[in-house]
């Protein structure tokens, strides 16, 4: 066995989902002195227990709503984990909603040192990577605009280049490689590559399977926030693919059922008008 450097044990993440909509806070206190707050319980995640060696590639697979990106967010730190625990050994980069710590109202050459700062960068270390990241964002002159003037994909790319200037030993990716256009897509997983290709460890989040066979080395696949497959891509993707043909023919016989109820209103509609006029008549 190789070193292990990620331990997840029967990890669960429960959220609690307001029963009744409560419109400011004076309310909220009312309501909270008076015990009169009722929650409903939701588990994002549901004992969930797997353990990365040094070096693994591992896809993290499911359908929406299966509690992937809670997940890795439990594992880089941003959430804590209602039960169970998480060991981690070696620096973690997530690369989670690239730019969410952007200042809308600095320009992006602040937003550089600012969000540099957040995933604890030094200043000193910014200044001799600025010019890199710049290039590889391909902003050009947009770096001196106001980041309120980005669309989602130049924040994307800004909030990449600069997370990906350094070598982690753990890297988290979520739907990142999906970021800018087409010529970005390629360039920032070309980034990648060079960056499993040093060796470090990977989670990685895909809708694709084509992308998770062709960067990893091993999968997980969860369910309703349940880890219910673990092996190689191959093996897991067989499941994953199953699970997805299912979803699917759930989803076509929804709508069948919403076609065949629209179908049954109107014509009841139709029968009531006609019954209408004749009594009219």
């Amino acid at each position: 066995m190789g070193e292990k450097v990620l331990d997840i044990k029967h990890v669960g993440v429960r959220f609690n989902l307001s029963a009744e909509k409560v419109d400011n806070l004076k309310d909220y206190f009312i309501k909270f002195v008076k015990k009169d707050l009722h929650f409903q319980e939701f588990w994002a995640l549901r004992d969930v227990s797997f353990r990365v060696e040094k070096g693994q590639r591992v896809g993290i697979l499911g359908l929406n709503g299966a509690g992937k990106s809670t997940l890795l967010k439990v594992i880089s730190g941003v959430l804590k984990a209602t039960e169970g625990s998480v060991t981690v050994k070696g620096k973690i980069v997530p690369l989670l909603e690239l730019g969410a710590g952007f200042d809308k109202q600095y320009t992006g050459s602040e937003n550089i040192y600012l969000y540099g700062a957040m995933l604890g960068y030094t200043k000193e270390f910014i200044d001799s990577r600025y010019d890199e990241i710049v290039e590889f964002s391909e902003l050009g002159d947009f770096i001196h605009v106001p980041v309120k003037n980005y669309s989602s994909g130049m924040k994307a790319r800004l909030g990449f280049s600069i997370a990906t200037i350094v070598e982690p030993e753990i890297l988290i990716l979520d739907e990142v490689l999906s970021v800018g256009d087409a010529k970005f897509r390629k360039k920032s997983e070309k980034k990648i590559q060079s960056m499993f290709d040093s060796g470090i460890t990977v989670l990685f989040v895909s809708h694709s399977l084509e992308q998770v066979k062709r960067l990893c080395d091993r999968a997980i696949l969860l369910e309703r926030g349940r880890l219910i497959a673990d092996g190689t891509v191959e093996e897991v993707a067989a499941v994953y693919a199953e699970k997805t043909k299912e979803e699917e023919e759930g989803d076509r016989r929804r709508r069948i059922r919403r076609r065949r109820r629209r179908r049954e209103k109107r014509e009841q509609r139709e029968r009531l008008k006609k019954e209408w006029s004749t009594d009219i008549d």
